[in-house]
């Protein structure tokens, strides 16, 4: 990057080579060498706020070390860039942003579901072939059912989905609809529906004075079409250097090609070094985000002797990157003998070595912990935290300064930790398996108190309208999601509100589950009639078993609508003006620390999930829960929707419009692109433990109890789940770090 002479150039990068750090150095001296200023200007692009934040700063040390002034640069998020260009040409762009709103997630999720009615409404027959699916007895409660299915569940998420795949894409309505058309391969025309819903919600958000961010970068596009002011752009920015390039998309791809070439030779490559690990694509399976545009990059600079490899990272004793380095080769294995093609291995054949012994950096590829790998099958998951306790209190009790973090692969399993840990005699433990001096911090507690308003209005609703099936099964997802009630399809429920609420005599529940379910909600309506409704959020909060910190988020919440509502303090005043609140997304939960510094303090265990601890590493990292229904796991079809085969339509969607993005002649009929849609899905997953297991450095600790939960919404219900494929191979490479 430091001998970078303007042709484009790829950087493949492991975890911990401090890619960032080497992007800053390498801006600062493309800075110096071609004396950039503010009228020509190098452009870096990162994939969050926070990162561009910290990049940013280290540019900026890095001209002082040199004693150059602080210009001749900017950094932006591809989204902040885009708004850069679209907002100076609203002429162009066909977005004025002094009237327009970026649309908010609970927004367009409203839309989303009044794009679903309306395609509803204007496709009977083909809406009648999604609810007849498959083995219609035409029970009339059956029938219910499969509607609140598809109006609630389904169709949403396809639409959804959908459309942001497409859009993010560069694909209009009319172009998916083309697409479509040329698909005839199955039955239900899922791709139709997506295309006339995307339709209807271009529309929705135009007559609203809406955009959302792919919005802005389709924006920023047309504003780039036009010669002249193409070449204004490409003159004021000298190159492009994009970090995190794993988790690229289509748009960002073309906007930043644009960008980077010269004004006055267009047809000379681009100025761009584009720097990313491919082995850390995590973002696939939920964003439009593909790290094969990246993997394709790094193809065709290879061909051209400009790829370059940072190989060499400092953060993890050896026997760490030995392991990670086996994850890889054994799960591009697995693929190869699945004769998967090259572009869909889940890793790129690039392995972690240790630094030189000359490095500069401080404490380089540290001294193992013990043994530096250890790797447990624990009788019970409650065995699997007592060991866990015991490890991080003999750990931080010999050094108070070092860092211990859990990873876990979803939040629900993080929270049923902390709770055993911080309470071992409510399940049954010894009160000494973990030091109380030592703080536990629960990263998704803040996510947890930022639901607060959205849970609040959910129930508020069903109190005030109580026989509508959407506010009911809200209420419910809320009581389902706070372990009040059993986990159970909510639809059922929902389709017969009255015979729920208000049984009869004659009326039988078929189950204790929702009996149970029926009982808690009939309890919270006859709050309604009794309590005054300034009362009711405090009784909900304490209804919902909130912690410390939400409920004074929740208290909070109640003095700010008695503000706004003054005199009128009736249930519809409060909803209305806690609608407001939650889709203005303004208010701020009650919490003492934000800092994600508070992530990696020393002497505090943190329990954080894979996902969230990318970027961030530990002394000392714990990966509990490791089986094999989790990781890889695999697709699968809810059983409430299971009348419409056996697969998802919003990720046969996905699946469809990506192959035609890579191959515009290749059509997947459902159950091929189900398939494929599984495989990327596994794949990912094996990029994601390997993620989770770089941030260790001194001690990596892994373990996958014989007895764990089939679905962690009931922790409680405990039978034989087998290890991960990926543990079993990692047993048997180190058996020397099996532990009892």
């Amino acid at each position: 990057m430091a001998a970078w002479q303007g042709d484009p150039l790829a950087v493949s990068a492991v975890p911990g080579s401090g890619k960032s750090t080497g992007m800053a150095a390498a801006a600062a001296l493309a800075i110096a060498r071609y004396r950039l200023h503010p009228r020509r200007q190098l452009a870096v692009v990162t994939y969050t706020r926070s990162a561009a934040t910290s990049i940013s700063y280290k540019i900026r040390q890095r001209l002082q070390k040199l004693g150059l002034p602080q210009n001749g640069y900017f950094v932006n998020t591809l989204h902040g860039l885009a708004f850069r260009i679209a907002s100076r040409h609203p002429e162009l762009s066909g977005v004025n942003f002094n009237d327009s709103t970026t649309v908010s997630p609970q927004q367009s999720h409203r839309f989303v579901r009044h794009c679903v009615e309306r395609w509803i409404e204007s496709h009977p027959l083909a809406y009648q072939k999604l609810l007849f699916g498959q083995e219609f007895d035409g029970e009339e409660t059956e029938r219910l059912r499969r509607q609140s299915v598809l109006r609630t569940e389904v169709l949403p998420k396809l639409v959804r989905d959908s459309i942001h795949e497409a859009k993010s894409s560069g694909m209009l309505p009319e172009d998916l609809q083309a697409v479509a058309e040329a698909n005839r391969h199955d039955e239900y025309g899922i791709l139709e529906i997506a295309a006339s819903c995307y339709q209807t919600y271009q529309e929705l958000l135009r007559s609203r004075d809406f955009i959302d961010y792919d919005d802005m970068v389709l924006a920023a596009l047309r504003v780039l079409q036009a010669p002249d002011i193409r070449q204004l752009w490409q003159s004021q920015i000298f190159a492009v250097f994009e970090d995190e390039s794993q988790d690229s998309y289509p748009l960002q791809v073309q906007l930043l090609d644009i960008l980077a070439r010269d004004s006055e030779t267009p047809d000379t490559p681009p100025k761009i070094i584009r720097i990313g690990d491919p082995n850390q694509a995590i973002n696939a399976t939920f964003t439009s985000a593909d790290p094969i545009y990246f993997r394709q990059f790094c193809q065709e600079c290879a061909a051209k002797g400009q790829l370059a490899t940072m190989d060499q990272a400092g953060r993890s004793t050896h026997i760490v990157m030995d392991a990670a380095n086996a994850l890889l080769e054994w799960a591009n294995q697995q693929a190869w003998q699945q004769q998967q093609d090259a572009f869909y291995l889940p890793f790129r054949q690039q392995k972690i070595r240790p630094v030189d012994g000359e490095d500069p950096q401080p404490d380089a590829n540290p001294p193992a912990t013990g043994c530096g790998l250890e790797i447990y099958e624990p009788p019970s998951i409650d065995r699997t935290v007592e060991l866990i306790g015991r490890r991080v209190k003999e750990l931080l009790q010999e050094n108070s300064q070092r860092s211990a973090a859990v990873l876990v692969r979803e939040n629900k399993q993080g929270n049923w930790l902390a709770n055993v840990l911080q309470n071992p005699e409510s399940y049954g433990l010894e009160p000494d398996i973990f030091d109380k001096n030592i703080s536990i911090y629960e990263v998704a507690r803040r996510d947890r108190q930022a639901a607060v308003p959205t849970e609040m209005l959910a129930l508020l609703r069903f109190l005030y309208r109580p026989h509508s099936p959407d506010y009911i099964k809200s209420a419910l997802e809320v009581l389902q999601q706070r372990h009040l009630i059993y986990v159970q399809d909510l639809n059922p429920l929902a389709s017969l509100p009255e015979q729920f609420l208000f049984p009869t005599t004659i009326d039988r529940f078929p189950n204790e589950s929702v009996a149970a379910a029926s009982q808690l909600c009939q309890h919270l309506l006859e709050a309604r009639f009794s309590l005054p409704t300034t009362n009711l959020i405090p009784f909900l909060a304490m209804e919902l078993q909130y912690n410390a910190d939400e409920l004074a988020t929740a208290d909070k919440l109640g003095d700010r609508i008695a503000q706004q509502t003054g005199n009128n303090q009736s249930l519809a005043a409060t909803i209305d003006i806690l609608t407001e609140i939650v889709n203005a997304e303004r208010f701020q939960p009650v919490e003492t620390e934000t800092d994600e510094s508070q992530y990696t303090q020393a002497g505090q265990l943190t329990i954080i999930t894979m996902h969230k601890a990318k970027g961030l590493d530990w002394d000392y990292v714990f990966l509990p829960f490791l089986h094999h229904r989790t990781i890889p796991g695999s697709l699968w079809q809810p059983q409430q929707s299971k009348f419409l085969g056996e697969y998802n339509l919003a990720d046969v969607a996905r699946s469809q419009i990506r192959t035609y993005l890579r191959d515009r002649s290749c059509f997947l009929t459902p159950k091929q692109a189900w398939e494929q849609a599984e495989r990327l899905k596994q794949a990912e997953e094996y990029r994601l433990l390997y993620v989770a297991m770089t941030r260790a450095k001194r001690l990596l600790w892994m373990s996958a109890a014989k007895q764990a939960p089939f679905s962690w919404n009931q922790p409680e219900n405990l039978s034989e789940q087998p290890p991960s494929d990926a543990l079993i191979a990692l047993r048997r490479q180190f058996p020397a770090s099996i532990c009892s």
